[in-house]
């Protein structure tokens, strides 16, 4: 019950996110799933995306399958349900469009391996999550399927899992150096002002722009998106502004266009919603930190532990145990966990 402790009892939804493909996110749900057969903890599962395949539609290449026991309950796609082999009963049919056909909740009837697409929003992710919950599951977990990390958002779930891996870089220091910038952005600091929190959360959830100065004045942008939108966004920066509420994604373009328009911008903390929405590897990010940008979130992700996947699907592999002791002594006290070396 290695993986499984850190949310037991603790959460009720639990998201196992990957750094990239084959970094083990697969293998680490299969994990959780096989700790709380263990447990006989119910468990719900849904994906973000269409996982559990035995073949990956973008590779082509053969990839870990899901395999769930009897009382799982599962949120995902009708379509789904003829590629399983496993025998689900039908509990509710939700409105929930996908490219499968809708969202349904069913529970096994036996033990088997599954396909499954869950829901496209993350609205209908937590209602899904919450059906299940009705049905009886003890604990949800959601897979960030192909890669996509808003599953860890706060909105969605209460805890995450990190799986990362050799296939992330050749070189170990490399490997270990983001995995933990991306750790250290899952927990970017949270805005302390409660006045601010509160009408920053107002404003990204209007899904508006605005730049707010000393006197709590606050200039709304008439913009739609952050993308392209830098050189706006650095136009509005007065000398006396404190914040700039961005609603949507954070880029490096973003960043450079406000720092290449506005001698200001060091005077001025960006918010945005959690660390999901930034998008900058660690050598961009360490730039601008020198540059003087300064970043918040609403929401800090609980980062619950990082599993590791020492072998790379194109032949190359780390040395498990110094690959994990490089990793714990990174990332220490988030613990780390090899899913492919250590046995269950």
């Amino acid at each position: 019950m290695e993986l499984l402790k850190y949310a037991y009892k603790k959460y009720n939804t639990l998201s196992v996110v990957g750094m990239a493909k084959n970094a083990g996110k697969t293998v680490t749900l299969n994990r959780l799933i096989e700790e709380a057969a263990e447990a006989q903890v119910k468990l719900g599962i849904t994906s973000t995306g269409r996982d559990g395949e035995r073949l990956d539609l973008v590779t082509s290449t053969e990839k870990p399958t899901i395999y769930i026991h009897e009382g799982t309950l599962v949120a995902t796609a009708a379509e789904t349900l003829l590629a399983s082999q496993v025998k689900l009963e039908i509990l509710e049919v939700t409105n929930f469009n996908t490219a499968l056909g809708q969202v349904v909740i069913a529970r096994a009837l036996d033990s088997g391996l599954v396909e499954i697409a869950g829901p496209t929003t993350n609205h209908q992710i937590k209602v899904a999550a919450e059906m299940m919950k009705y049905f009886g599951a003890e604990l949800i977990l959601v897979d960030g399927a192909i890669n996509r990390k808003t599953a860890a958002a706060p909105s969605i779930t209460e805890g995450t899992i990190l799986a990362t891996g050799a296939v992330i870089s050749r070189n170990i220091n490399k490997a270990i150096e983001d995995t933990l910038h991306q750790v250290r952005l899952f927990n970017l600091p949270v805005v302390e002002d409660h006045e601010m929190s509160l009408l920053a959360r107002g404003i990204i959830e209007e899904k508006t722009f605005a730049v707010i100065n000393q006197r709590g004045e606050i200039t709304y942008l008439d913009i739609a998106t952050s993308l392209n939108t830098g050189i706006i966004i650095g136009d509005a920066i007065k000398e006396n502004s404190t914040y700039i509420i961005i609603s949507g994604s954070l880029t490096k373009k973003t960043l450079e266009d406000i720092i290449a328009v506005s001698p200001y911008y060091k005077n001025v903390k960006i918010i945005i919603k959690d660390g999901t929405r930034v998008f900058l590897n660690s050598k961009d990010w360490g730039y601008f930190l020198k540059r003087g940008i300064s970043l918040e979130v609403l929401d800090k992700i609980n980062v619950l532990a990082v599993t590791i996947n020492p072998v790379a699907p194109s032949g190359y592999s780390f040395n498990p145990r110094d690959f994990k002791e490089k990793m714990q002594e990174a990332l220490r006290p988030i613990p780390v966990v090899d899913v492919v070396m250590e046995e269950l």
